[in-house]
C-alpha cells in the first residue's frame, strides 16, 4: 500500500508541474520551480485589491496557486515538546477562459495535502493528492467560506460553527493521527500592505493573511501512543500566481510566539549575489498582543547562519541568529532536532524551533521552514 501511495503522489506531482506551462525549471530550485512561472493569463495579486472576510477563507481559482497552512507548538502533560503541520495546497492546472482537455480526468483545480508531526525524538510526514470539483457526487478535496472548510479526504481543517472560529484539524495516516482544536479571540493579521506581501524589491507578491493567536488543545497519536497536547498554533492564508520572481531560488521562514506575548513573523527570499552584493528579498512584521502590525525596516533584518546540519543531502541551515535592532532584538533560534524533513514530492524542512535571548521578548517557540536547498 506505501509503494502505491507513492506513486499516485509521484504521477500527481508530474501532473502539477506539466499542467503549469513549458517554463524551464532552474536547477538549484527545480523542486519549487512552479512558483516562479510567469503566466498573465491567471489573476495577479494587487496591492490594490481590498480582503473581504469570510469570502477570502475560500479558494481564488483565478489565481495559479493558494494555500492554507497551519502550523502548532505543543506540549504534554509533562512539558515535552512537540509539534504538528497541516497544509493543504490548490493548483490551477490550466488558466482561467482556456478549454477543457479531452481527458475528463484532467480537473482545472489540483490539491495536496501535507502534514506532519513531530516528537521529542521523532518527525513523520505525508502527502495526498485528489482532483478538485464533484466527480460523480463526490468531492474528494475542496474548500468553502462559510461554513468554513478544507480538506482533502479525511484530512480537514473546518469551522465548528457557522463562524470562522473556533477551527478542528483532524488528518489521519495510518496509525499517525493529529487531532487539534483551535480557539482566539484575538483578529486576523493582514500581511504586508493591507494583506498585499510583496516578494520581489521590483514587485510582485501575494495575499497572505495570517491568524497567529491561536490557542491549541487536542491528541497527537503515533502507534499505540496517545498524547494529549496543548499550545499555540498559527494559521496562514496565501495565493498568488507567481510566488517567487526570476533569480530567486527558495525561501527561509520563521514564525515566532515570543513568551512576551507578541508573534514575529520573518522571511528572506534568496537570491545568488551580483558581484558581491546582497540580494535576498527580506521582510518583517512584529505583532503586538492586541493584533496591531509593525513593520520592520528590511535593512535593520539581519538573519546569520550559526550552524548547519546534513539533512536528506542537504546542508541546511538550522540554527540562526537574528539581529533585529530596529526593535532592539537578538534572538537565536534552533531547531527542536534535525530531521524535520518533509519527505515528499517537493521536498522541504519545516519543523519547531526554540527562540532564546535576554528577556521574554527574545524567548519563545515557533516554526521555521527552508525551501530550495539543492542536494550537495
Amino acid at each position: 500500500m506505501a509503494a502505491w501511495r507513492r506513486s499516485l503522489a509521484q504521477a500527481g506531482a508530474l501532473l502539477l508541474l506539466t499542467a503549469c506551462g513549458d517554463a524551464p525549471a532552474p536547477a538549484p530550485a527545480a523542486d519549487f520551480a512552479v512558483l516562479a512561472q510567469h503566466d498573465e493569463r491567471y489573476a495577479q495579486a494587487r496591492p490594490e485589491r481590498p480582503l473581504v472576510f469570510p469570502r477570502d477563507h475560500g479558494t481564488h481559482p483565478d489565481f495559479r496557486i493558494e494555500w492554507w497552512y497551519l502550523t502548532a507548538n505543543l506540549e504534554d502533560g509533562e512539558g515535552r515538546p512537540y509539534g504538528a503541520q497541516w497544509t493543504l495546497f490548490r493548483l490551477a492546472t490550466r488558466p482561467p477562459g482556456a478549454p477543457a482537455p479531452d481527458n475528463p480526468w484532467q480537473s482545472p483545480q489540483v490539491y495536496m495535502a501535507h502534514f506532519a508531526v513531530t516528537t521529542p525524538n521523532d518527525h513523520r510526514s505525508f502527502q495526498r493528492y485528489a482532483r478538485g470539483g464533484d466527480h460523480g457526487g463526490e468531492a474528494r478535496a475542496g474548500v468553502t467560506a462559510a461554513p468554513f472548510a478544507a480538506w482533502l479526504d479525511d484530512w480537514s481543517l473546518r469551522g465548528m460553527n457557522s463562524d470562522w472560529l473556533p477551527l478542528e484539524l483532524f488528518a489521519r495516516q495510518d496509525e499517525t493521527v493529529i487531532h487539534l482544536e483551535l480557539a482566539s479571540e484575538r483578529p486576523l493579521v493582514l500581511q504586508g500592505d493591507a494583506g498585499f506581501s510583496q516578494k520581489h524589491p521590483s514587485g510582485g507578491g501575494s495575499h497572505y493573511y495570517s491568524q497567529p493567536f491561536l490557542k491549541a488543545s487536542g491528541y497527537l497519536r503515533w502507534g499505540d501512543d496517545v498524547v494529549k497536547v496543548s499550545g499555540k498554533a498559527w494559521l496562514d492564508r496565501e495565493w498568488s500566481s507567481q510566488f517567487l520572481q526570476k533569480g530567486q531560488q527558495g525561501w527561509d521562514w520563521f514564525a515566532l510566539h515570543l513568551d512576551s506575548g507578541e508573534k514575529l513573523m520573518l522571511f528572506q527570499l534568496r537570491e545568488p549575489p551580483v558581484d558581491g552584493e546582497d540580494r535576498n528579498f527580506r521582510h518583517g512584521v512584529l505583532i503586538a498582543p492586541d493584533g496591531k502590525t509593525r513593520a520592520l525596516d528590511p535593512a535593520e533584518i539581519s538573519l546569520e547562519v550559526l550552524e548547519t546540519a546534513p539533512v536528506a543531502g542537504r546542508s541546511l541551515p538550522l540554527a540562526w541568529r537574528l539581529d533585529l535592532p530596529g526593535i532592539d532584538r537578538q534572538i537565536e533560534l534552533r531547531a527542536l532536532h534535525p530531521e524535520q524533513w518533509m519527505d515528499v514530492d517537493f521536498p522541504y524542512w519545516e519543523g519547531a524551533v526554540t527562540a532564546s535571548g535576554e528577556g521574554p521578548e527574545n524567548r519563545g517557540v515557533g516554526y521555521m521552514e527552508l525551501t530550495g536547498y539543492s542536494p550537495d
